[in-house]
């Protein structure tokens, strides 16, 4: 197996994407930190991973708050002695323009999406660089890349995701860390199924988004995983500093 005998971290490992990449990581032979501020959906991926015969952990932290972040790594090394991939995963959506959005409410989405990236990677890739090499993958979205009307935040801390992980692709190079991040299109979880809800006609709302995309389908947490486990594996070797954009298609039209 890929990842036998090796340590992963995911944050926001709960529900949707994250769970999906702990459980594809696990399948492979990880060890899993699950990170989540819900500790109900937190534990049920633990359990999931521990019924398919994984080894996994809970650990539950607000990402964007430094303690916890450092709290992470600490627990990290007491239950497994080593870290050797970090998927920084976590993040949340709000809508408005920058007019309709409060002070508070932009705060909270960088701070999830954008600062708890880089708070966890302050706080594991030290561990990371004791094995002599590993890697780091960011979750980013095409809204890091293109946009659409009244997503400010969360498009802000998208593009910064995409700058931040080509500055921590050079500045770890040396330490034989590879640094990437997918930016995913729309992908069916419990945070698009949300998005639905508020334009109060879900249904019709996933048909338009699928519908949007090339593939004229909105794309799987699970595929999405596989693109996060390829580019920590060593099949991408050569691979750092890249945006992989997973998304039917949908930013390739005009």
């Amino acid at each position: 197996m890929e990842f036998e005998g090796k340590v992963a971290v995911i944050t926001g490992a709960g529900m949707g994407m994250g769970k999906a990449i702990a459980i594809a990581f696990a399948e492979e032979g990880a060890s899993i930190v699950v990170v989540d501020v819900n500790i109900d959906t937190g534990q049920e991926t633990v359990k999931t991973i521990q019924n398919k015969g994984g080894q996994a952990i809970f650990i539950q932290a607000d990402v964007s708050n430094a303690s916890d972040a450092q709290q992470i790594s600490i627990d990290t090394i007491n239950a497994f002695e080593r870290i050797d991939v970090l998927v920084n995963n976590a993040g949340i959506q709000h809508y408005g323009s920058v007019i309709e959005t409060t002070e508070e409410e932009w705060d909270q989405v960088l701070g999830v999406n954008l600062k708890s990236i880089f708070l966890c990677s302050k706080y594991c890739i030290p561990e990371i660089q004791k094995q002599g090499s590993g890697s780091v993958i960011n979750i980013a979205s095409v809204q890091g890349i293109a946009s659409q009307k009244r997503v400010c935040p969360y498009s802000a801390s998208k593009g910064g995701a995409i700058s931040l992980t080509r500055n921590m692709a050079i500045d770890f190079a040396e330490d034989n860390i590879r640094v990437n991040c997918v930016c995913p299109g729309s992908i069916d979880t419990p945070l698009l199924r949300a998005a639905a809800e508020l334009t109060g006609n879900s249904q019709q709302a996933i048909e338009e988004w699928a519908d949007a995309h090339v593939l004229k389908r909105v794309g799987q947490p699970e595929e999405v995983a596989q693109v996060v486990l390829f580019l920590a594996s060593n099949k991408a070797s050569f691979i750092t500093g890249a945006a992989y954009v997973v998304d039917g298609g949908l930013i390739t039209q005009l």
